[in-house]
């Protein structure tokens, strides 16, 4: 954890680093990162907001291209969704086919069917600007075999706003001195807003809990008239 933090909080010296070691190249080092963080349910640890606010950050001074990485990167992170997506159907067809399977239950896969026909899209928006989350998203949209035409449309939806949002902030406060000279404490914050939408569902969804309980006991306080 330290490290991964460590690397978060030096991103900039990192990607300086490629840049001077790999040239070009480092498009395609970018474009693998962000199709690994996206795409592959084994690398949510990967930095994603932080490393596209970096990467907007050098395209400010001119050392990469802006719209150049925008394309690449919006293309990883639609290329990762669709690798993990038909990832999680594959093996959601094979590991849910035993209808007796006491670990692998069929009931479970359908609730997760009806889930993604009901909540699909905005999961799929959503599920995309919180860490880890929008690793196995897709691949739990698949799973769920939600429809590939749907998931695909709010997928470029949300990788749109994802790189577009998380790279201009970095081109655009990239320039001003505090945020430059102290790049550590703009990445915990980009962290930190990350966890925002994450910390919100959790409330809301406790809040919930709490109200149907409330609810379930006044109506089970209330005695049918004879």
């Amino acid at each position: 954890m330290g490290g991964i933090l460590h690397l978060l909080l030096h991103l900039d010296t990192r990607i300086a680093t490629i840049l001077t070691q790999y040239g070009t190249w480092a498009y395609l080092i970018f474009f693998l990162i962000v199709f690994a963080e996206t795409g592959l349910v084994v690398t949510p640890f990967l930095p994603g907001d932080t490393l596209l606010f970096a990467i907007g950050l050098f395209a400010s001074k001119g050392a990469l291209s802006l719209p150049l990485s925008l394309f690449l990167l919006i293309l990883a992170a639609l290329s990762g969704d669709q690798v993990n997506y038909h990832a999680g159907k594959f093996l959601g067809e094979r590991l849910f086919k035993n209808e007796n399977s006491k670990i692998f239950k069929r009931s479970n896969l359908d609730k997760t069917h009806e889930y993604f026909e009901r909540r699909g899209p905005s999961t799929v928006i959503f599920a995309r600007f919180i860490p880890i989350i929008r690793t196995t998203a897709p691949f739990v949209a698949g799973m769920g075999t939600m429809q590939w035409k749907l998931f695909t449309v709010y997928s470029f939806v949300a990788a749109l706003l994802w790189v577009g949002i998380c790279m201009m902030a970095g081109y655009l406060f990239g320039g001003i001195p505090s945020v430059r000279d102290n790049f550590g404490l703009a990445a915990l914050g980009m962290l930190m807003l990350s966890l925002v939408p994450l910390t919100y569902e959790i409330l809301s969804h406790r809040a919930h809990v709490r109200k149907m309980t409330t609810a379930s006991q006044k109506a089970s306080q209330v005695q049918p008239k004879e």
